[in-house]
């Protein structure tokens, strides 16, 4: 199993701020948030149990048994017996038919997930993955995890089929689980605690003028940030594109009563 190292890290968190959901999954990714959402006071449960977030347990929840409440949290498998499938025998303790809740808690012990688990972002990508196996990591560095990135344009194809069965051309038809994340935190559903949301008050990330989106993630991503906080005020409609041009300087214009720094009007 590989060590959350910085450069692991850093690769974490710049696949999710570069992760960008495929338009034609869009509508899949966001019928399944509203379902987690809908069900969120069973996670939070699970949650006070384990000190595990809510929704790193619904997205775990939707992969392994889809959102399906009469399965076990490890794999799938019927509450009504001890699981059969890897891990095998789960729980140990307490007689079947098994709760959902007390299923998900010894899931979540068995992984050693707790309060004091790295809940970073990069953390919580990293216990995902682990979740699943580092097997693409290890065996197909090529293909990045569909367990995290399925839906995404970070992933096209390649999976394994079965245990041991790598297929080249096979496509995964279930959304990664940090897809969903990502689409919950672009709608202010969920926040990481390394990452703190804005304080209300805050006022824009200023970026410079440029015709074409910027080549560096973090400017890109700033722009972007930018837009979407322009298009919070009434009349305001910037198309979000992450390139601060003309008429993101003319909407910011309109804001703050100045232009972007570098545009040729100031």
């Amino acid at each position: 199993m590989p060590a959350l190292t910085s450069a692991l890290r850093k690769e974490y968190e710049d696949l999710f701020n570069k992760c960008k959901i495929r338009p034609g999954r869009i509508n899949a990714v966001e019928k399944i948030i509203n379902k987690i959402q809908g069900v969120k006071d069973r996670y939070q449960n699970v949650s006070n149990l384990s000190g595990v977030p809510w929704f790193f347990i619904g997205v775990i929840h939707n992969m392994e048994s889809s959102l399906n409440f009469s399965k076990h949290l490890h794999n799938g498998d019927p509450l009504t017996s001890r699981t059969v499938q890897v891990p095998a025998g789960r729980p140990k303790k307490g007689n079947p038919p098994f709760t959902w809740e007390e299923s998900a808690v010894d899931a979540l012990s068995y992984e050693g997930f707790n309060s004091g688990t790295d809940w970073s972002l990069a953390g919580i990508l990293y216990n995902l993955e682990k979740y699943n196996g580092f097997g693409y990591r290890k065996l197909d560095p090529k293909v990045l995890s569909p367990y995290l990135w399925s839906f995404s344009y970070h992933y096209e194809k390649g999976k394994y089929v079965e245990d041991g069965k790598f297929s080249e051309t096979a496509v995964s038809d279930q959304c990664g689980v940090a897809v969903l994340l990502r689409r919950m935190a672009e709608l202010g559903m969920i926040e990481f605690e390394d990452q703190p949301a804005p304080l209300p008050d805050a006022g824009p990330v200023v970026v410079a003028y440029s015709n074409v989106k910027s080549s560096d993630p973090v400017i890109a991503s700033r722009a972007e940030a930018l837009q979407r906080w322009l298009n919070t005020h009434p009349g305001i409609f910037v198309k979000i594109d992450s390139v601060p041009g003309k008429l993101t300087s003319e909407a910011y214009k309109k804001v703050t009563d100045n232009y972007l720094p570098g545009d040729p009007r100031t």
